[in-house]
């Protein structure tokens, strides 16, 4: 069975820090590429960060230089570490797993697996 927890939302101020966890068990961690996408009231779901199952990084601009995100295929956690927080940046955070070509990384619609969110407020 597979799952994909994630945790360490929570409530902060603006230019405060979050570090956010994805726990996944039930399938081969580290064959698959990895996201961490957002969604707020409203609004789509956006891609926020994506790793590669070879360790290959990437950002949504919004997010450079604040946040980074990585893997530990020893423990099968995701984590996405989160500075300078940003009212904005509030939405609920989702954890995902995408098996095959890293191609399509940003396309949600291509990912195999998801948690069931974590939620972040950032407050002015």
């Amino acid at each position: 069975q597979v799952q994909l927890v994630e945790s360490g939302g929570g409530s902060v101020q603006a230019g405060g820090s979050l570090r956010l966890s994805c726990a996944a068990s039930g399938y081969s961690y580290s064959r698959y590429h990895m996201g961490w996408f957002r969604q707020a009231p409203g609004k789509e779901r956006e891609g926020v960060a994506y790793i590669t199952n070879a360790g290959s990084t990437s950002y949504v601009d919004s997010v450079k230089d604040r946040f980074t995100i990585s893997r530990d295929n020893a423990k099968n956690i995701l984590y996405l570490q989160m500075n300078s927080l940003k009212p904005e940046d509030t939405a609920m955070y989702y954890c995902a797993a995408k098996i095959g070509l890293w191609v399509g990384l940003t396309d949600p619609s291509k990912y195999n697996y998801w948690g069931q969110g974590t939620q972040v407020t950032v407050s002015s």
